[in-house]
């Protein structure tokens, strides 16, 4: 019985992850046709203006100065970093990566999904020094915005598909993390630097003493942010140390784990105010002037290939490869057809390859392209992932299969 009430928990929790990712997508499509219509109508100045607001942090001496966007981008996103930090060590320690043979599949596709993008646009952007920068844009994968164009199809997609998806994606995340840590990292203030390991090292402190209150984590962890924004490593990476500190395997007097709590409690803000938030923020480009050659420029055009092309091809080549060598199987009642649907959802990036961007380009000569080729290769991978799911749906198989 108690094994039987484990399971029906662990379905309902991934039940409502999937329910809260797909809705949250379906937001974000809202989001980003919001931004569009603003910079594309006489709401252009309003939109830009909004953006650049000045917002000041100050503590007598001590400050924090940055425009709107940049609040948005550095300050909400670390909020969104924490909740998948959450995510990614709570599927490593007891969800769908927790084994090997769990793991190797969504693993190994995610990472298939990185490495094609990228070579896919360092070749088109080849003697280009300043535009090289931008080869993690189409690595990054947008689970709610996938997941919600998923809950469109309704139960023509099996279960097993979307945990998947799910899987890479957060694999995915996982490698963003250390490309933003290991490439995107500014000129380093020691002072600071030190400052954030003393933080972290209360925050290891507070998990090795079992504490199992969520408030000394979250106090901490703001110390933390304001520690690494001021370092010159980007401020998000805070949310994910933060994510990692938090106690899955001690419970409170009530038997919840903390890391369970907080991410419940985090979930529905990520998906319903922080993602179409960052979403309005970043979407906003205007198509004055912008003709159809524009896309053909070596920048957006590496981006949208890489993100409609590569994903499909390196999601979808890496998984054929594993099953049929043998060390994986296709998600149970699944059918290749679907499987190739599902990895070109994967190369819907739009948040997570806006977010990458970002930091990527500073100059504004790469807003519109940037954004261009991001909307152009994510809306390809969408439609034609829901249209080879659509009608791949009559094709699922019943049981697992390998290669043959």
């Amino acid at each position: 019985m108690l094994i039987g009430n484990v399971g029906r928990k662990a379905t309902d929790g991934i039940s409502d992850f999937l329910k809260l990712e797909s809705a949250g997508g379906l937001l974000l499509v809202v989001a980003a046709a919001f931004a569009l219509i603003c910079s594309n109508s006489p709401l252009r100045h309003a939109y830009d203006d909004l953006l650049k607001i000045p917002v000041e942090m100050r503590i007598g001496s001590f400050a924090v100065a940055k425009p709107l966007l940049l609040w948005i981008n550095d300050g909400l996103m670390a909020i969104f970093f924490l909740l998948v930090g959450l995510e990614v060590k709570r599927e490593v320690v007891e969800g769908e990566l927790s084994t090997p043979a769990q793991v190797v599949l969504p693993v190994v596709a995610g990472l298939g999904g990185m490495v094609v993008p990228a070579l896919i646009y360092l070749l088109f952007n080849r003697g280009n020094g300043a535009a090289l920068n931008g080869w993690a844009i189409p690595t990054a994968t947008d689970i709610a915005f996938a997941l919600g164009i998923l809950s469109l199809l309704g139960n023509r997609v099996p279960v097993s598909l979307k945990i998947f998806l799910t899987a890479v994606a957060i694999a995915d995340d996982f490698g963003a993390i250390a490309i933003i840590a290991l490439f995107y990292t500014a000129e380093l203030s020691l002072p600071m630097l030190f400052s954030a390991i003393a933080a972290i090292a209360v925050l290891t402190a507070l998990n090795l003493q079992k504490i199992t209150r969520i408030a000394p984590y979250v106090i901490v962890g703001v110390i933390l942010w304001v520690f690494v924004l001021k370092s010159g490593v980007h401020a998000t990476l805070a949310g994910v140390a933060v994510a990692f500190a938090v106690p899955l395997k001690t419970t409170d007097a009530r038997g919840h784990a903390p890391l369970h709590q907080l991410e419940h409690s985090l979930h529905p803000w990520v998906a319903f105010g922080i993602l179409p938030i960052f979403a309005f923020a970043n979407a906003g480009v205007s198509f004055a002037g912008v003709t159809l050659t524009a896309l053909a420029e070596p920048l957006p055009l590496g981006i949208a290939t890489g993100l409609f092309i590569g994903k499909l091809v390196g999601v979808g080549g890496a998984s054929a490869a594993l099953v049929r060598l043998g060390p994986a199987r296709l998600p149970e009642g699944a059918s290749w057809r679907q499987l190739v649907g599902v990895a070109a959802l994967c190369g819907v990036g739009f948040t997570m390859s806006l977010f990458i961007g970002s930091l990527a380009f500073e100059g504004p000569e790469y807003f519109t392209p940037l954004r261009l080729g991001v909307l152009v290769g994510s809306m390809l991978s969408g439609v034609t992932g829901y249209l080879l799911l659509r009608f791949a749906s009559g094709h699922s198989r019943t049981t697992p299969s390998r290669g043959g």
